[in-house]
């Protein structure tokens, strides 16, 4: 068979599977993921050996530091992956939620039910965690997925999902439910972007994914941009508290989407904030892309930045610093290079946070904490198969709401139209 054969048969089966799934009950939803949370822990050797050939391979290739950080199933990231497996399984179930219900004067009931997407394909690079994130989200929500990951991760997705088919099939759901191309071959991704009678929606992420799949795709596209991400210190911050803030921000994870990655102080604290800024942070890795007015307050860690500088996801040790007058300038900037991400203040000043949340677009918009809480498990979704940076139909991380809609439905009395 051909590639567009393949991937015709595999976006009939995911058609197919995802109206056994929309009429499958909430307790085998939650039975297959309770299954797969099992399976994760039993089969953890079996997981650590698919990774192991892909970091190998990956290493052999001259990945960067920061997707090879992204490639890898830690302890930790297994352990977070179990957990989102279980929080997700006892979750109420959305879909058939019945949101609305108005009498109208002639007395039908018109309504509006919660119902799944139908088909959704993920197309994302490496991160083999997403595939656990996509998969038990979209089954939650009585969606069937296409997972495609990048190269790099081939064999551990094929092992998680090899997974997920014998959790779904445990729990008497179809294994098309979840589905992975075959193939590496970039043609793949073609043929699915071409399959709008199929697939219902594409969630890309990634910078330059988003733009070949925006520009190729047929279907609706839910995007997951870059994450530019500033954090504003304004001159009323508390700044011994702002500064473990601003480390957690660069350093927790540095090549993470939500990840800061420009520094914005006003000009009143920078002579004293920045240069504990360089102390702390420079001895342990990280360099400075900084403005004139900065530069000189940060040491020897750091260079003069370039234009480029200002709006660029680094992905790394690596903060762009630059001294604003007033938050009026520190929201401009915002405005001109940032994402659409995350973008957080650190003020004691009730007043200012509250402007900033309200004038700041983003989706996920912060006061007086780190930048890396935008996810879908630290702000209570269980998981999130990515962040939308654009605004229909979500903004911010989505769950498993996010993942269906809602179709009107009307309860009547044998009501004729006049």
């Amino acid at each position: 068979m051909s590639i567009r054969d393949d991937m015709l048969a595999i976006g009939q089966k995911a058609r197919e599977a995802s109206r056994a799934l929309s009429a499958a009950s909430g307790t085998a939803k939650a039975d297959a993921l309770n299954a797969l949370a099992d399976l994760l822990e039993s089969e953890t050797e079996a997981i650590r050996q698919a990774n192991a050939e892909d970091l190998k391979a990956a290493e052999a290739r001259g990945l960067d530091k920061a997707r090879l950080q992204r490639l890898t199933i830690s302890d930790k990231v297994l352990g977070s992956m179990i957990q989102g497996c279980r929080e997700v399984a006892a979750m109420s179930d959305p879909v058939g939620e019945i949101e609305s219900m108005v009498k109208r004067p002639n007395g039908m009931l018109v309504g509006k039910m919660r119902v799944p997407l139908g088909v959704i394909a993920m197309i994302y690079e490496s991160r083999p965690n997403a595939t656990i994130d996509a998969g038990i989200l979209c089954l939650k929500a009585g969606n069937a997925v296409i997972l495609r990951g990048g190269s790099e991760a081939f064999h551990s997705n094929k092992c998680l999902a090899g997974l997920m088919h014998r959790a779904l099939e445990s729990a008497g759901l179809p294994r098309e439910a979840v589905q992975t191309p075959p193939t590496t071959d970039r043609e793949a991704v073609a043929e699915l972007l071409s399959l709008e009678e199929y697939i219902d929606v594409v969630i890309p992420r990634g910078g330059e994914l988003i733009r070949a799949v925006t520009e190729q795709a047929r279907m609706p596209v839910l995007k997951h941009y870059k994450g530019v991400c500033h954090t504003f210190v304004d001159e009323t911050a508390d700044l011994a508290k702002a500064l473990p803030v601003i480390e957690n921000a660069k350093m927790q994870y540095p090549s993470g989407c939500n990840a800061l990655e420009c520094l914005l102080v006003h000009r009143s604290v920078a002579g004293e904030f920045l240069p504990g800024v360089a102390a702390q942070l420079g001895p342990k890795g990280v360099s400075f892309k900084a403005c004139p007015e900065s530069l000189p307050l940060l040491g020897g860690y750091a260079e003069g930045a370039a234009p480029e500088d200002w709006g660029y996801e680094f992905l790394d040790l690596v903060m762009a610093v630059r001294v604003v007058a007033d938050m009026d300038e520190a929201m401009e900037h915002i405005a001109r290079y940032g994402s659409n991400h995350t973008e957080a203040i650190l003020t004691e000043s009730q007043s200012r946070a509250m402007r900033f949340i309200r004038e700041v677009d983003a989706s996920l918009v912060v006061a007086n904490a780190t930048t890396r809480f935008n996810d879908g498990a630290q702000l209570g979704l269980g998981a999130e198969i990515g962040i939308s940076t654009s605004k229909l139909h979500a903004y911010g991380p989505m769950g498993v709401k996010e993942l269906t809609s809602t179709k009107f439905v009307l309860l009547g009395d044998w009501q004729i139209r006049e």
